[in-house]
């Protein structure tokens, strides 16, 4: 399953399964899983590892060296899940031995065309990545966010979980979970995600208690330290605090700062 024109270094580990279309370049210490497909013109590179059942579209570029002039030509890594496709002319670099030396993807993600992922950047389960996104070093995305069209993303930021950005809107902050945040609302988190929670399988009453937990943050005349400390008294009159728990830590543990 392997084309002609490909070429693949010897020392790749490729699963039987696997289909490389024509002229791919896969690296010495590649290792591609089973039913992935590289439709062609794809470059693989470094230690680099692909899950089973990725499909990458052509002019994309896997594993190659970061973007950072304190890379000396170490050893670092990739590493994606299974079940991701990723569309045409998307760059994905490994990590640095700064950053922790290896750049993640997890599973069942769509990263769109001409997407960036930079250096030791994390990106989590079923997070949707729109045409361009460009994300720097060193980015957490969390588990089912969507970073709209056209969004930079500046190094080190945080993008909770669930959260929707808008497309065009730049990120210097960390991003609320759940949230929704817009250019269109002047870079600002302007209200829950309520249709995507509810897509998710979120009940009436966890979102209840996220709205609640939110107002207090957005819509009170509170600071964030004491709109913190009224979030964590709520907790304990919520039938289900797993998700306004995790939206408080993510609030108190934030280095950057949250877009409000």
């Amino acid at each position: 399953m392997i084309h002609p024109t490909a070429i693949v270094a010897a020392g790749a580990k490729i699963a039987a399964s696997a289909k490389i279309g024509p002229f791919c370049t896969v690296g010495a210490n590649v290792v591609l899983g089973e039913e992935c497909e590289l439709v062609s013109h794809v470059i693989v590179d470094g230690h680099t590892t692909l899950g089973a059942r990725n499909t990458v579209y052509p002019f994309t570029s896997l594993g190659c060296s970061p973007q950072d002039l304190k890379y000396k030509g170490e050893p670092t890594r990739l590493e994606i899940g299974d079940d991701n496709v990723i569309r045409e002319s998307v760059t994905i670099s490994r990590g640095t031995v700064g950053g922790g030396g290896v750049t993640t993807v997890g599973s069942g993600c769509l990263i769109m065309t001409l997407t960036h992922i930079g250096h030791d950047s994390h990106i989590g389960n079923g997070c949707i990545l729109a045409n361009a996104a460009t994300l720097a070093g060193h980015v957490v995305v969390e588990d089912y966010a969507v970073v709209g069209a056209l969004c930079p993303v500046h190094q080190f930021c945080r993008i909770g979980k669930y959260s929707y950005i808008g497309g065009g809107t730049t990120i210097t902050q960390d991003v609320l979970p759940y949230s929704l945040t817009s250019i269109e609302r002047n870079n600002h988190a302007y209200g829950l995600n309520k249709v995507g929670l509810e897509r998710r399988g979120f009940t009436p009453a966890q979102i209840k208690g996220l709205r609640q937990a939110y107002r207090l943050l957005k819509g009170s005349k509170l600071n964030t330290t004491d709109a913190l400390a009224a979030m964590r008294e709520m907790l304990a009159g919520l039938d289900d605090a797993e998700h306004v728990r995790y939206f408080v830590e993510f609030i108190a543990e934030s280095t950057r700062g949250v877009i409000k």
